[in-house]
């Protein structure tokens, strides 16, 4: 089994994306929960494309968010795994632009799934919200906020 180590600057990291990712979702919590969604946290998506640590950030600030927020324990496990698949794949694809589509694919499809099955919520309608949602979020905020932070890499 692979073992990671983390630095001291790294784990500081991990755990200031994921409270950035839990205050930004209740920071605008009326749009950040059901089928009709654009959860700005969704922008920090991109962010294992710099930092690996990134990973398991985005997946607890998920978990944390979504067990405060309304679905309960169906958006607690399923949405906090869609977003950890998607924060793999963003990492694994760090270098195509592959990676930007994994975060809008894996929840437009995976939430989707699950608001579905557990709720009755029409499948392809909530694919197409939900992926545009995930499309603002990722594509309008993450990707500026990519290239800020890739900008300011390279200043120091």
């Amino acid at each position: 089994m692979a073992r990671f180590k983390f630095t001291p600057r790294q784990i500081a990291r991990t755990g200031a994306i994921a409270g950035l990712y839990l205050a930004l979702t209740f920071l605008f919590s009326g749009i950040s929960f059901g089928p009709l969604q654009v959860r700005i946290a969704e922008a920090l998506t991109l962010l294992p494309i710099l930092y690996p640590e990134a990973v398991p950030a985005l997946f607890l600030g998920c978990f944390l968010a979504n067990l405060l927020g309304p679905y309960g324990a169906v958006d607690i496990v399923f949405g906090s795994l869609a977003t950890l698949l998607a924060a793999l794949l963003t990492y694994r694809f760090r270098h195509l632009p592959l990676a930007w589509l994994s975060p809008i694919a894996c929840n437009a499809l995976g939430v989707s799934l699950y608001l579905y099955a557990f709720f009755r919520i029409p499948y392809w309608p909530t694919v197409l919200t939900i992926g545009l949602g995930e499309s603002i979020a990722v594509l309008a905020m993450g990707l500026p906020l990519l290239h800020l932070l890739k900008t300011r890499g390279k200043q120091r």
